[in-house]
């Protein structure tokens, strides 16, 4: 790879900390040097490095094209603030205690991090002229990872599969709401922070479920989206509309390993970016308290794939393998931890109710969408796969995924058998609910083992500290307002809709 002028690279990270503490593999290396011929090529003039924080959002930094070739062998220095920051964007543990009050000792103080830019995630952006884009990975100065990247949680687990001979294959299928702007300005209530909503208005009528008009009123914007996202690899496999207004439905192919959630940060920041140019607003938030709004989901496709790349939960003679059955009781076992990541907002559990096509308990079934998880697929069917059902699009999707990993690859080693899977209504079938509140499923991560064991201690308290404050600022609002669930609504609204 050509190096850039040290000389107009003095700042951009740590001199060579990436080929120091050799923290790129062969084939980022060879993506670097693909990646500095793809921005000549294309005269880019901006870089944008992006590093995705404990919620799922991307954060990040615009460099010069010297400056972003530059932190491939140098990093780059970043704020380490970002990892002390609420959904409301504030400061939830308390700052300058050693270790940075969740712990840490590297965390001290509020020091910067090292980004490590990850060349092999690279995209032009059609929409941004002369931009390029890229993910990261987050590391201490002294070399060693940062133990809250998401990213890195998500690579320990598909490591840990990597050890069993096999991989990780999954896909997307996400819905997500598009708002029309009533007018550019902020709307703020003089007793709020000054976080606050924008004053939207639906983008076009609802209750037209699959309806190929209702699609065609929006054709310019679904066209906008569809070759913005295909611009960047993100091609979607179906577009549809839900039944809210402005509630839209799109599916990606599956992907391998990081790929998948590295895939849904693009696609969320895609939609935003895009639509945001039109005058719109998209949220992937679960359901805006707006008239006629339903809830959105987030149904992520899986199967593991064997040594020869072959569908490991595929079986001759019956709807799964024992493998994939397997996979099940550890995701039932771990279903109510597993929801505090799949579904990290308060907001989110609005959406398990009965009858609704979104799960409310702990069970299993063959084409059922009232089940938590679906199995898709049949005897000798090599496309059999698992649709677990639990999250809501505004999950961080390194801690879905691994989540996701974590609880299926210990129903895996502990041959653990589910019970019978559900054959009529899952609605009506014995079995233990998901958790009602993000309370409730914060306590029940409190006491999993094995997510702790699997993510790290570190990593558990922190996010319980996080999501806890987050509970907490929520009940303080509804307290000490006249109209408790007003305020409960107008809480929500203000901290998730523009956020995600």
């Amino acid at each position: 790879m050509t190096h850039p002028d040290p000389s107009r690279t003095a700042g951009v990270g740590r001199r060579d900390f990436v080929t120091s503490n050799g923290l790129h593999t062969a084939e980022q290396r060879d993506a670097a040097e693909e990646m500095v011929a793809r921005i000549r090529e294309a005269g880019l003039q901006t870089i944008r490095v992006i590093v995705v924080d404990q919620h799922g959002q991307p954060r990040g930094k615009f460099l010069s094209p010297e400056a972003a070739v530059g932190a491939l062998s140098n990093g780059l220095d970043f704020s380490g603030a970002i990892y002390s920051l609420d959904s409301a964007n504030t400061v939830f543990p308390p700052p300058f205690v050693r270790g940075g009050g969740f712990g840490i000792e590297e965390f001290t103080g509020f020091p910067d991090i090292v980004l490590v830019p990850d060349p092999t995630t690279f995209q032009i952006l059609p929409w941004s002229p002369g931009t390029g884009w890229m993910l990261s990975d987050a590391y201490f100065a002294n070399g060693n990872p940062l133990p809250l990247d998401p990213r890195r949680i998500l690579r320990n687990q598909l490591e840990r599969l990597e050890q069993r001979s096999m991989s990780y294959l999954s896909g997307l299928e996400v819905e997500f709401y598009i708002t029309r702007l009533a007018d550019p300005h902020i709307s703020l209530d003089a007793t709020t922070q000054p976080a606050a909503v924008p004053r939207v208005e639906p983008f076009q009528l609802g209750y037209q479920y699959l309806s190929e008009v209702r699609l065609d009123s929006v054709n310019e914007t679904l066209m906008a989206l569809r070759d913005g996202l295909g611009a960047v690899g993100l091609l979607p496999r179906s577009m549809e509309d839900e039944w809210g207004p402005g509630q839209m439905e799109f599916s990606l192919s599956p992907r391998p390993g990081l790929g998948t959630a590295d895939a849904m940060i693009l696609f969320r920041s895609a939609i935003k970016q895009i639509c945001a140019r039109r005058g719109l607003l998209a949220t992937f938030m679960c359901k805006p308290i707006l008239p006629n709004f339903f809830a959105s989901g987030w149904h992520l496709h899986l199967s593991l794939l064997d040594a020869d790349g072959e569908n490991a939960f595929t079986a001759a003679d019956d709807v799964l393998s024992p493998l994939g059955v397997n996979y099940i009781g550890g995701l039932l076992e771990h279903a109510a931890a597993m929801t505090a990541f799949a579904t990290p907002t308060i907001n989110g559990y609005t959406r398990f109710q009965p009858y609704s096509f979104a799960p409310d308990r702990v069970c299993w079934a063959v084409e059922n969408r009232g089940a938590m998880v679906r199995v898709q697929g049949g005897p000798g069917d090599p496309g059999t796969h698992l649709e677990d059902r639990v999250g809501e699009p505004a999950a961080n999707p390194y801690l879905y995924l691994a989540a996701d990993l974590a609880a299926g690859l210990h129903g895996v080693e502990q041959r653990l058998m589910p019970p019978a899977r559900i054959e009529e209504d899952p609605y009506a079938a014995e079995a233990k609910p998901l958790p009602t509140s993000l309370d409730e499923a914060l306590d029940a991560l409190d006491k999993d083992t094995v997510y702790r064991e699997q993510f790290g201690t570190q990593f558990v308290d922190y996010y319980l500290m996080m999501k806890r404050a987050e509970t907490n600022r929520h009940r303080t609002a509804c307290e000490a307002a006249d109209e408790p669930e007003a305020a409960s609504a107008a809480w929500q609204m203000r901290e998730y809709f523009e956020f995600y």
